[in-house]
């Protein structure tokens, strides 16, 4: 049986355990008859405690995935794809009215080509959005106080505090991460639409 080794740019049990849980959704479709191992290594995102936009987001998410690229390239690792996933907000003005979203985003590349997908977004009170935004408070922080509860970060996240359960940090990184591998399992179907165009 063939061994695929999946890079993780975190060692935090809530992203691990949301790439392995996604492995077990598309990793048949991705190698067949294969084992998946998923290995997390500590790496930098290059973008701030709490990512306070899209952009920053998806920027962190793909530096984290390019810093394990960097690592196997210097330790000759035999990592397959590297993922890279970052959490924070997201900020809309919709009719002059600021919404803020919690969201879940990861980047999957095999070395020369990369993918991004995401979570869905849930909305963020505005007291907590406030603190996070203006007053600089990590949302890890912000939240613990929030919820009244220490550590929330590495459990449920934001997201379990927010979705009163139904949604936990682990569940969104799985979603990103599902989305951000479509192109690799579903890798027909993709090559198929860019032939047609």
């Amino acid at each position: 049986m063939t061994q695929v080794q999946i890079a993780v740019g975190s060692t935090r049990t809530p992203k691990l355990a949301a790439v392995e849980q996604a492995i077990r959704a598309f990793g048949p479709l991705l190698a067949p008859n294969s084992e998946f191992q998923v290995v997390g290594t500590e790496v930098h995102s290059g973008v701030g405690h709490t990512p306070v936009n899209r952009a920053e987001l998806m920027l962190g998410a793909r530096q984290r995935a390019e810093a394990l690229v960097r690592l196997a390239q210097q330790h000759s690792a035999s990592w397959r794809y590297f993922v890279g996933l970052e959490g924070g907000l997201d900020v809309l003005d919709h009719n002059s009215d600021r919404r803020v979203f919690l969201e879940s985003w990861a980047y999957v590349t095999d070395g020369r080509h990369g993918h991004y997908g995401r979570s869905g977004g849930v909305e963020v009170p505005d007291a907590l959005a406030r603190e996070v935004l203006e007053q600089g408070v990590e949302l890890s922080v912000a939240i613990d106080r929030f919820a009244g509860a220490v550590g929330i970060r590495d459990s449920q996240g934001a997201w379990g505090v927010l979705s009163n359960g139904l949604i936990s940090r682990t569940e969104s990184f799985r979603l990103a991460v599902i989305s951000a591998f479509a192109p690799f399992y579903n890798a027909k179907m993709y090559h198929a639409a860019s032939a047609a165009r």
